[in-house]
């Protein structure tokens, strides 16, 4: 070989520890990212006799049995507003995060057979996951609307504030996924379990009780679960029913955007091991 053809040789070398997170690339391949989105909302509806009526019964449903158990029967607390619309304001949000969480984690699984056979960034499959689940918190999001709209509960000007809530929902359910879904491809138990792990995880969220309920010297540990913040911001902007909690949206805030940060760097450590365990 001559001295200018060593200028072409490429040579190909295994990176060690963590792998940087490619930014470009995830942009470069954002038509595949819309279309497994598409792919996903399309298998959900396609063959349902409910269609998108399932994004509204999950929610509607477990609003009637939290208003019949934790507000006509334990009298718990709703700040002064109708238990039925306090507690669909909290599922509406809640409902995308368990949902999204359960659908990212098992993405990597569900989509072996395409990880085997070509490449892009893994990292799509996670977040389609969470971008799709838009589909049914919308559906719900008008669903609240009636439902505020039947007991005569005016939102406030701070429903200004929905689209910061929603950005933050997101980036926790794709933080939190981002890890999960790393750790379900290799250890299968988490993907098993996690169902299980999600309805224990509600209840430390203030899902069937307002945030009031918990000791002051307690907030902020209480905080440091992200979706904390999201519900009670989401109370605050649509029923008033408190002044928006800066202290808990900030600390969430944080928390979710690390959680965002190491679990891709996390996820991106372990994608050459993906195709081999899939």
């Amino acid at each position: 070989m001559n001295k200018t053809d060593a200028r072409y040789r490429v040579v190909l070398e295994q990176r060690k520890g963590m792998r940087s997170i490619n930014l470009q690339e995830l942009w470069e391949y954002r038509d595949l990212l819309m279309f497994l989105v598409w792919r996903s909302i399309r298998v959900r509806y396609a063959q349902s006799l409910l269609g998108v009526g399932w994004a509204i019964v999950q929610p509607l449903f477990s609003m009637v049995v939290f208003t019949i158990v934790f507000g006509r029967l334990a009298k718990v607390d709703s700040d002064g507003v109708p238990y039925a619309v306090f507690s669909f304001t909290a599922l509406v949000p809640w409902t995308y995060f368990a949902n999204a969480l359960t659908e990212s984690a098992g993405s990597l699984v569900s989509n072996a057979n395409m990880i085997r056979k070509v490449y892009f960034p893994r990292l799509v499959l996670p977040l389609s996951a969470v971008v799709a689940k838009l589909v049914d918190f919308s559906i719900a999001m008008v669903m609240l609307f009636g439902i505020m709209l039947w007991y005569k509960v005016v939102p406030t000007w701070g429903v200004l504030y929905l689209p910061f809530l929603v950005v933050l929902m997101m980036l926790t359910a794709a933080g939190i996924g981002t890890w999960l879904t790393a750790l379900a491809i290799q250890y299968r138990d988490v993907h098993y379990s996690l169902n299980f792990v999600v309805q224990l995880l509600m209840y430390a969220a203030p899902v069937v009780y307002p945030v009031s309920l918990v000791p002051e010297e307690y907030r902020l540990l209480y905080g440091c679960n992200p979706m904390v913040g999201v519900i009670e911001g989401f109370r605050s902007a649509l029923l008033g029913t408190v002044p928006m909690p800066w202290d808990l949206l900030g600390l969430g805030g944080g928390l979710s955007l690390f959680l965002c940060v190491t679990g891709a760097l996390y996820f991106r450590s372990k994608e050459k091991i993906f195709a081999d365990v899939a």
